[in-house]
């Protein structure tokens, strides 16, 4: 579960700083789900920065799953649906 402690812009801006692509959207059960695109290197940056996360966050585990690419995809954004 996340409140309140900016995961979601977190994880824009460490993707943006490693120049990555996807989104990051809040889940329903309040969780966080993200999909991001670049060379394996920088998906591994990511990762490792979101097993920590911001400050005052308690990153419990993360799920990783490889998805096919998606084309013409240019930036990183925060989704606002919920799955």
């Amino acid at each position: 579960m996340v409140q309140g402690v900016g995961f979601r812009y977190f994880t824009v801006t460490e993707a943006n700083r490693l120049g990555l692509t996807g989104w990051v959207r809040n889940r329903m059960d309040g969780s966080v789900e993200a999909e991001a695109q670049g060379e394996d290197t920088d998906i591994s940056r990511l990762t490792a920065r979101l097993r920590v996360g911001p400050r005052w966050s308690t990153v419990e585990h993360v799920v990783i799953d490889r998805i096919p690419l998606v084309p013409g995809e240019r930036s990183f954004t925060v989704r606002r649906d919920r799955e």
